[in-house]
């Protein structure tokens, strides 16, 4: 960990959400942010982008067995508040089978 990452680089965590559904879940993220900014999700990646505002993005990845999180934020105390918030927006849409559990690296 380090916690004395310039604001330019800001603060990165990557996570991992075992599941059954991961695209599923991501697109329907992608739908359900994308009303409020401009989300982007690729098909043949499994991949959705969350870029929530210039310092906070998400990109998240979906694997056989989960969703692969990482997380960038202009520092550590806004990275573990959106982490819950990922974590309770993934939930809501895996609800068959949430709470999900999170495992969660600081780099």
């Amino acid at each position: 960990m380090n916690d004395a990452m310039t604001a330019s680089e800001g603060y990165t965590s990557t996570g991992f959400a075992p599941c059954e559904k991961p695209e599923r879940y991501i697109q329907q993220l992608v739908s359900h942010w994308g009303h409020k900014f401009a989300t982007s999700y690729d098909e043949g990646d499994g991949m959705g982008v969350f870029p929530f505002s210039d310092h906070t993005h998400v990109v998240m990845t979906a694997h056989q067995g989960g969703i692969s999180i990482t997380l960038t934020t202009a520092d550590r105390q806004e990275n573990v508040r959106m982490r819950g918030v990922v974590e309770r927006h993934i939930d809501r849409f895996a609800f068959r089978e949430a709470p999900l559990t999170y495992e969660w690296n600081e780099k």
